[in-house]
């Protein structure tokens, strides 16, 4: 298991370089600066700017010295956040981002399982048609639909909770965003829970399980159970992932001070720094999750480690 997940560590290694200097290129290739928006400036000016952010070197220095201060942990200056690093911004935003998303997907695989295993004990009935309803909703309509929809209902129809802004993690502004980021993964993680345990409980090993007089609960949860979560475990890493780019909507949705600010902030500023320090945080957190998915995968099922 070890030798394993050392070699599954090692290759996330040119996985991130990859997508740092994939990323690093293509912003630099794209016309304008991070400057050009700025009213018109003199000539001095400009070049006392280029100077101080390392842009008038050629790009190959650039990136060198970007890549050196990366690895000491250091993301750079923000060229359009004054006297802010990345480093400072991201550490403002991440903790916003990582609640919402996090509870999110806790709640998620908690209640997804427990939908899927419902809906497969209960196959054609009424259940089962609520799971596969839940599910089919989900995936066919996108976040930008549904969280205006919970906002007119819960915000401006009941006046429960509030429409959106972000109050020192109040529970009372989570509700809404955790609630949208919920339903769409449960939408996943159920169908696939149900569909995983179905094939499972039609295998041979759970007939012979059932001939020994074993009551449905011993079945279902030691011996169909772990297999059955194989699947889902291998849905969790993309999930997870597709969490982090429904945050650019569901922030904005809900007015959140989080990384999807951020990432559009510095998109439509050119803020090279930013943005490549948001991709190189996304791209460890993406890495990593996928390395905690493969090693859970090859827990549950020995065969993966060989």
């Amino acid at each position: 298991m070890w030798s394993y997940t050392l070699r599954r560590l090692l290759a996330t290694i040119p996985t991130v370089l990859v997508v740092v200097t994939v990323c690093y290129l293509l912003l630099h290739a794209a016309p304008g600066g991070p400057f050009d928006a700025d009213r018109k400036v003199s000539a001095e000016v400009l070049a006392n700017l280029q100077a101080k952010y390392h842009l008038d070197k050629p790009l190959w220095q650039q990136y060198l010295y970007y890549m050196n201060n990366l690895l000491h942990g250091d993301l750079g200056a923000s060229f359009r956040y004054a006297d802010w690093s990345v480093n400072e911004l991201v550490a403002r935003a991440l903790p916003v981002s990582l609640a919402i998303g996090g509870i999110s997907l806790v709640l998620s695989v908690i209640l997804g399982v427990a939908m899927g295993i419902a809906a497969a004990l209960r196959q054609n009935s009424a259940v089962d048609y609520v799971v596969m309803l839940v599910g089919n909703i989900g995936s066919a309509f996108p976040s930008f639909v549904i969280g205006p929809v919970l906002v007119l209902v819960f915000a401006v129809w009941l006046r429960w909770l509030p429409a959106g802004g972000w109050d020192d993690f109040a529970p009372q502004f989570l509700v809404l965003p955790v609630a949208l980021l919920t339903f769409i993964n449960i939408a996943t993680i159920g169908r696939v829970m149900r569909g995983s345990l179905i094939e499972v409980l039609h295998s041979n090993f759970i007939r012979t399980a059932r001939a020994k007089g074993l009551p449905t609960r011993v079945v279902v949860l030691r011996h169909a159970l772990k297999p059955a979560l194989l699947p889902v475990l291998s849905v969790l890493g993309p999930l997870a992932i597709s969490s982090i780019t429904a945050a650019l909507v569901t922030e904005t949705v809900f007015s959140l001070p989080g990384l999807g600010k951020l990432i559009v902030n510095g998109a439509s500023n050119r803020d090279y720094t930013l943005v490549l320090g948001l991709v190189v945080l996304i791209t460890v957190v993406a890495v990593g999750l996928n390395l905690l998915v493969d090693l859970a995968y090859a827990a549950l099922d020995p065969k993966i480690r060989y």
